[in-house]
C-alpha cells in the first residue's frame, strides 16, 4: 500500500512534513509506503539530511504550490503541477491508496470534486472530524466545512456517510446517529432540521436517535454527529479552543487531550471515489503522521466501496 503526502502543505512544510512522514514510516513498520510529494530542491535536501532512515519513503517531484491564500478553484486549475494536483492524479491512477494534505482546504475539496469526483448518489461529499467521547475513543462529526448551507437531504446524506465511517473504520457496531437540533423533541428545530429528521427517521441504513443538543457532543448518546457545515465548523473550531485553553493554563486530562488536533491529524473527505484526508495548516510531524496512518487505516478498511455499495442500492 502506498500513501501519498503533500510534502508542501501546511504552515510548517516542508519540514514538518518530512519529519511526520519519518514517524509514520516508523508507526506503519512496513505496512504502508509514504510517498511525498513536493518541490525538489525543497525536499531533497530534507531526505538527504534524514539518511537511511528516508529509505522508507518514496518522493515524486511537483514544480508548482497552491498557497493557502490562493483561491482554491483557479489555483488547482492553473497549476496542475502543484502538489495537490500531482498527489489527485496519483489517487486518480490508483498509483496510491489515499492522498493527505495540510495545504490548502478549498483547494483539496476542489481537486477532490475535479479529479476522483463524488461517489454517483452523492449529492454533496462532507468534511468529517473526530469527537472525544467520554466513555470511548472517539465519534464522528460532519459536515464541518464544505457545506455552509444544507438541503434536508444532504443532512440525511451525511449520517449514512458517518456511519458507514463510523463502522468500518472506527470499528463501531451499529453506529448511533443524531441530528444537531435546538432541543431533543421531533418538532423542534428550523424547517431545514425538521425536515432532516423525517428523512433520517425513515432511513432504514442508519441507526438514528433523533435529535441531539448540543451538551450531547462529548457523551455516548450519539456516535455520529450531523450538522450543516457553518454550524459544524463553529463547533470544530470550538472543541480545539478546550484543549489550546487547557494547555495554556497547564491543565491535562487524557480526555481533553483527545481535543488537541495532532491527536488524530486530520479530516477526511467522505462521498468521493477515493481516500483524502484534510490536515490542520498549523500541522506539527505528530500530526502528519497521525494523517498518514488515519489514511492507512481509511485504505485498509475499504470504506469508499462500502460507500459506493450503499449509494448504488
Amino acid at each position: 500500500m502506498k500513501i501519498a503526502l503533500d510534502a508542501m502543505g501546511g504552515d510548517f512544510a516542508p519540514q514538518a512534513a518530512v519529519a511526520g512522514a519519518l514517524l509514520a514510516a516508523e508507526q506503519l513498520a512496513g505496512q504502508a509506503t509514504i510517498v511525498l510529494i513536493g518541490q525538489e530542491e525543497a525536499v531533497r535536501p530534507l531526505l538527504q539530511a534524514a539518511g537511511a532512515a528516508a529509505d522508507a519513503l518514496e518522493f515524486v517531484p511537483a514544480s508548482q504550490v497552491i498557497d493557502m491564500a490562493e483561491h482554491p478553484a483557479k489555483a488547482f486549475q492553473h497549476k496542475q503541477d502543484s502538489s495537490i494536483a500531482v498527489g489527485y492524479k496519483l489517487l486518480l491512477t490508483g498509483a496510491v491508496e489515499a492522498f493527505c494534505s495540510a495545504g490548502n482546504t478549498g483547494a483539496m475539496l476542489v481537486g477532490a470534486m475535479l479529479t476522483v469526483k463524488a461517489v454517483p448518489g452523492v449529492i454533496r461529499p462532507a468534511i468529517a472530524n473526530f469527537v472525544p467521547k467520554l466513555k470511548d475513543k472517539f465519534g464522528i462529526l460532519l459536515d464541518v466545512g464544505a457545506n455552509a448551507e444544507c438541503k434536508p437531504e444532504m443532512l440525511e446524506q451525511f449520517g449514512e456517510l458517518g456511519s458507514l465511517y463510523a463502522q468500518y473504520v472506527l470499528g463501531i457496531d451499529q453506529p448511533k446517529v443524531g441530528l444537531v437540533n435546538l432541543g431533543e423533541e421531533e418538532g423542534k428545530g428550523t424547517p431545514l432540521t425538521q425536515a432532516a429528521h423525517q428523512l433520517m427517521k425513515a432511513n432504514p441504513h442508519i441507526h438514528f436517535i433523533g435529535n441531539i443538543e448540543g451538551r450531547d457532543m462529548f457523551n455516548d448518546k450519539a456516535d455520529v454527529v450531523v450538522v450543516d457545515g457553518f454550524t459544524g465548523n463553529i463547533l470544530l473550531k470550538m472543541a480545539e479552543s478546550i484543549y489550546e485553553m487547557m494547555d495554556e493554563k497547564q491543565i491535562h486530562d487524557p480526555f481533553f487531550d483527545k481535543f488537541n488536533y495532532e491527536a488524530v491529524g486530520g479530516s477526511p473527505i467522505l462521498g468521493i471515489n477515493d481516500n483524502a484526508i484534510i490536515g490542520h495548516g498549523r500541522s506539527t510531524p505528530l500530526a502528519i503522521a497521525n494523517m498518514l496512518v488515519q489514511g492507512f487505516n481509511m485504505a485498509k478498511s475499504g470504506i469508499v466501496e462500502q460507500i459506493k455499495a450503499t449509494f448504488k442500492s
